[in-house]
């Protein structure tokens, strides 16, 4: 006699228990070694699109302010005003231009509060985030960058300025 069947038949899951923790474990040595796969088989590679740098929107005429407040203006090599915000390049140290310890410091300080000028001026740029908001002196903490390139960085290369380290070291 056959068997009959009441109510509903019961499914069988797509995977047993053990079946997915296989398909688990497979999964994750695909994934750790695909891409040592790649290589080794000279397999072709996706290529991930680049990610651009934000676009520069800011700008302003800067002038020089020696003292006190300004709105746009470079106090020295590495410290500026803008919108009425006091701005400290966070990535270099220059020179001292108020009390400097001897004359070629005062002199390497003026070419570099020039030079600073001169690359706020030439250009859109971007104040990112370091990492720190502001330092002692209450002024804001950034890195200027025009295209993606740190300013300071390219202070650094003309030899007007040293990357930031943590702490001030003596340029005379």
């Amino acid at each position: 006699m056959a068997k009959q069947s009441y109510g509903r038949q019961r499914k069988r899951p797509a995977f047993s228990g053990p079946a997915l923790v296989y398909a688990i474990c497979i999964g994750l040595l695909v994934g750790w070694y695909g891409p040592l796969w790649v290589e080794r088989f000279d397999l072709p590679r996706v290529d991930v699109p680049e990610q651009r740098a934000p676009a520069d929107r800011l700008s302003a005429d800067f002038g020089f302010c020696h003292s006190g407040g300004g709105i746009n203006c470079v106090v020295d090599g590495d410290t500026f005003w803008f919108q009425s915000v006091k701005y400290r390049i966070a990535d270099i140290d220059t020179p001292e231009t108020h009390g400097p310890e001897c004359a070629a410091e005062g002199a390497l300080g003026k070419r570099a509060t020039d030079r600073l000028q001169a690359l706020m001026n030439a250009g859109p740029f971007s104040l990112e985030n370091a990492d720190r908001d502001t330092d002692r002196y209450d002024r804001k903490l950034r890195v200027v960058t025009r295209e993606g390139q740190s300013i300071g960085d390219q202070l650094v290369a003309e030899g007007l300025a040293r990357t930031w380290d943590g702490r001030r070291h003596p340029w005379c």
